[in-house]
């Protein structure tokens, strides 16, 4: 069994910052892209940011120079860094893993957490 767990979500005034984080654990083989996405009410699922197994990231328009995602891949573990929040960053946050998993042959699958809810209050 594979599981993600997030944590690090809150309430916080605009101008904050949060720190997500996003354990991956069970009968993982490997790791590749993690990331984060967002769904805020009323609207579809968005991406808000990615980081390949090397380190290279891509970032939704709406918070580059805001947020900064990384890994720990001894730790199986993906971060999300928020500065300088936005009411419009008012949302519940998922983190994302393409991974492969023991029983799976060599298909990689995405796995998703549960969500994290985040508020920004004005």
């Amino acid at each position: 069994q594979v599981q993600l767990v997030e944590s690090g979500g809150g309430l916080v005034q605009a101008g904050g910052s949060l720190r997500l984080s996003c354990v991956a654990s069970g009968s993982i083989l490997s790791i590749f892209s993690m990331g984060w996405y967002r769904q805020a009410p009323g609207k579809q699922r968005e991406l808000v940011a990615r980081i390949a197994s090397g380190g290279s990231t891509n970032y939704a328009d709406s918070v580059k120079g805001r947020f900064a995602i990384s890994r720990d891949n001894a730790k199986n573990t993906v971060y999300l860094q928020m500065n300088s929040l936005k009411p419009e960053d008012t949302a519940v946050y998922y983190c994302t893993a393409d991974m492969r998993v023991y029983g799976s042959g060599y298909a990689v699958e995405k796995f998703w957490g549960q969500g994290t809810q985040v508020t920004v209050s004005s």
